[in-house]
């Protein structure tokens, strides 16, 4: 009975958080609706609601918006927006501070969570999984005598906290592992192992 039992959690589980997750994410998105005009929204026009209309009226605006940011007027009118939200002392730093973050995170030329990492931290000898971010900038790099990397350590199992650190070049290893594969290893708290592969010779970092 005992194993009839765990094997019914082992499928139950998953399947379970990952409802509620999605659910989570449609009812989230689901609230869109609200900022719609009275007449646009489907309780009114049909007399109820319909789940996931968030979502879709959601892919729509941001589709619209790479549409006509796409093209000369609305790169302009881009432009004209981000010079009034530059008038505004604290929304200025706000916006500008998770634009460029946004704009280096999904930049195809960018390197930042490129590469996974194999680092010791929170102390030598003791070993953990890092994503690359770049290299040190600003007045800090000024300090740091020879080669140094900017690395983020995530916590496990909620990846989105972590340490910023930046580490000697020479002292962290990358890994034959994908960014995907890495995070699944760090949200299972090391239970759920990337597949082995073949040793690869250590690569340079940031030499692509």
């Amino acid at each position: 009975m005992k194993k009839y039992l765990i094997t019914g959690l082992l499928i139950w589980i998953p399947l379970s958080i990952t409802f509620m997750v999605l659910a989570w994410i449609v009812g989230s998105l689901d609230q869109i609706i609200e900022w719609l005009p009275n007449g646009l929204q489907p309780r009114h026009a049909i007399g109820f609601n319909i789940p996931g209309a968030g979502l879709l009226v959601g892919v729509l605006i941001v589709f619209t918006t790479g549409l006509i940011a796409a093209n000369v007027i609305g790169q302009k009118l881009v432009r004209y927006w981000e010079a009034l939200l530059a008038r505004i002392p604290v929304v200025k730093s706000l916006y500008y501070g998770v634009k460029q973050v946004s704009d280096t995170l999904f930049s195809s030329t960018g390197q930042a969570f490129r590469k996974a990492l194999l680092v010791q931290y929170p102390r030598h000898g003791s070993w953990t999984i890092a994503f690359l971010t770049g290299t040190p900038g600003g007045d800090a790099a000024h300090h740091l005598r020879g080669e140094h990397v900017s690395v983020y350590v995530p916590t496990t199992p909620n990846p989105t906290s972590g340490f910023f650190l930046m580490m000697p070049k020479d002292e962290v290893i990358e890994l034959d592992m994908s960014v995907d594969e890495a995070l699944k290893y760090i949200i299972s708290m090391g239970v759920v192992a990337p597949p082995a592969r073949a040793a690869q010779p250590r690569s340079a970092l940031l030499t692509e």
